[in-house]
């Protein structure tokens, strides 16, 4: 129990007594809305309560009233050393220091596993997919923000205490991997000795020479002039394979594998999406209908056309969803509502991370996913937006080597796995995201990559430089001033960041609470450059010396176990 849930238990247990003689009606003692954290101004006290407002217009109290009973109740805590009521009837609350000693020995105590989680026995995992992208190329950044948020997302769930499955459904049914297969061919043409030209239409990028090339050292000329029945389906096979490995390894230098690789054509094969159709239409949610035409102008030729039609307006969406085509064949739609259910079956929730241009299809795949589990599963789409590439404020152009696009590997080649990774988590996902190779590696205050790293190297300098130090198995931390507990404080806030972000799906959380603990430091270091007497290594004084090396080591930890939970290595030392 963190110490913001521990205090919430205490504000809770006088809301106990009041509802005990009488003061709040049973009915009214909601706890849900019951909110105890860290005051806006740091000045007004250590938490804050809402108890108070909370209650008293169900309780029919006056609120300043109210939040006066509680306050004289909170402050006869032996741990409290007052709770004021402030405004409308907001409690603030101030610990007594030896609150924060104890946690600052909680926290390197418990070393890594400070903040984390109990585990959930019984629990099937939290399904988190991410990235996704279609088998036909390498990583570029426009797959990279999804993949950082996807990745760290599945490890914050982790260190909250959750099994985790982090999945990639592979796109390998459909015309789009036809096309790659052909784009293949023709490579594999070239490497014979023909001289090709790509036509528009298919993928003209360098990275499938390669894979030409091992076509043509496996099979020599026979598929050159064969007709494309002879050599699609297995040409198609090897291009995915080969794509595949080129994803896996571009992932890999942002340190991200997935546990599960779930194929569409193999899911179609299995006769999943006929079993979801039969399963919908026994139930009356899907039906033979037709479309309603085309927002706007009606193209001339627009006729309407009978098609199994799910009932997604049932689940609040505005327009039932086709799950076949006028051929015959699967929507993605329908096929992705099987892959939907199929994970559903192995999972105790669903997160999708999704680009932004996928904002319009969110409704139906809820729905969908509602109808199918019966409301047991609930699917979370997270929305990413776009991230613009900049070098000292101008716009990268297009990687011509790579055919289209900017690379993954280019990009963190270039600049480390680290700063990509902390960089892509500096914003929340749904606002669009500016990278400039420039500011991202410069060394100033104005980089949150660097500034936090800088704050754990400096701590890390000092405690190469204390470790012949002879200093007291027991630091006095009662030698640790206000602002030196002030830091303490924010630090013991990171159990109740893992908890929100985990609960709201936010890693980006982590971001902000690593900048705002590392201006702490950096604000108590720049305290001693301006007074020796408030360094952290004293020469005469050892005592006080080991109780601010223990606010360092802790300091330090915190941010090298929340650094990790987003998959960045802490800095030691900078360059």
């Amino acid at each position: 129990m963190n110490i913001f849930e521990r205090f919430d238990a205490v504000v809770a247990g006088i809301v106990d007594e009041l509802v005990a003689d009488g003061t709040i009606p049973a009915d009214a003692a909601s706890r849900a809305a019951l909110v105890l954290e860290p005051p806006r101004d740091p000045a007004h006290g250590d938490m804050a309560s809402n108890a108070a407002m909370a209650l008293a217009k169900a309780a029919r109290q006056n609120p300043r009233e109210l939040a006066t009973r509680i306050a004289m109740a909170l402050s006869r805590h032996a741990n409290i050393a007052t709770a004021e009521v402030a405004g409308p009837g907001f409690i603030n609350i101030r610990l007594e220091r030896t609150v924060w000693e104890d946690e600052l020995r909680a926290i390197l105590l418990a070393g890594n596993g400070y903040g984390r989680g109990k585990p959930k026995p019984d629990v099937l995992p939290i399904n988190v997919e991410y990235v996704s992208a279609n088998p036909t190329g390498p990583m570029h950044m426009g797959h990279c923000r999804g993949a950082v948020v996807g990745d760290a997302l599945a490890s914050l769930l982790q260190f909250h205490g959750h099994e985790v499955v982090r999945e990639y459904y592979v796109n390998d049914a459909g015309g789009q991997v036809d096309v790659l297969a052909r784009s293949v061919h023709l490579r594999y043409r070239e490497a014979l000795g023909e001289a090709v030209e790509i036509p528009e239409g298919l993928y003209p990028g360098d990275y499938l020479i390669p894979v030409g090339a091992a076509l043509a050292a496996e099979f020599g000329d026979r598929f050159q002039s064969a007709p494309e029945g002879d050599w699609l389906a297995m040409f198609r096979t090897r291009a995915i394979d080969a794509m595949l490995a080129l994803i896996k390894a571009d992932l890999a230098l942002l340190g991200i594998h997935h546990d599960r690789f779930s194929s569409e054509a193999a899911l179609q094969a299995s006769g999943a999406v006929d079993a979801a159709e039969a399963d919908l239409r026994a139930r009356d949610l899907v039906y033979q209908g037709t479309l309603p035409p085309p927002k706007g102008e009606t193209p001339e030729d627009w006729e309407p056309v009978e098609l199994p039609l799910f009932r997604s307006t049932a689940y609040g969406d505005d327009i039932d969803r086709p799950i076949r085509k006028s051929d015959g064949q699967w929507t993605y739609f329908g096929a992705d509502m099987a892959y939907h259910a199929e994970k559903a079956s192995r999972s105790s929730a669903l997160v999708n991370i999704w680009g932004a241009d996928h904002a319009g299809t969110v409704k139906r795949i809820e729905a969908a996913v509602e109808a199918l589990t019966h409301s047991r599963v609930k699917l979370d789409v997270r929305l990413v937006q776009m991230v613009r590439l900049f070098r000292a404020g101008e716009p990268v152009k297009m990687s011509k080597r790579s055919g289209n696009f900017v690379t993954l590997a280019d990009v963190v080649n270039e600049v480390g796995r680290d700063v990509v990774r902390f960089m892509m988590l500096t914003k929340r996902s749904e606002a669009p995201l500016d990278f400039d190779f420039a500011h991202v590696v410069e060394q100033s205050r104005e980089n949150p990559v660097f500034y936090v790293h800088y704050a754990h190297a400096r701590i890390q300098s000092v405690l190469r430089k204390a470790a012949d130090m002879a200093l007291p198995e027991q630091a006095p931390l009662d030698r640790l001033d206000r602002e030196e507990l002030a830091l303490v404080q924010l630090a013991a806030q990171w159990p109740r960041i893992v908890g929100q972000a985990a609960t709201a799906r936010e890693p980006h959380r982590i971001a902000f609470f690593l900048s705002d603990l590392a201006g702490a430091f950096h604000t108590l270091w720049n305290r001693g450059n301006d007074n020796p007497a408030n360094r952290l290594l004293i020469s005469d004084d050892p005592g006080l010396t080991a109780a601010r090396l223990a606010l360092a080591r802790a300091t330090a930890q915190v941010i090298r176990t929340a650094l990790a939970v987003m998959g960045v290595t802490a800095a030691d030392e900078l360059r």
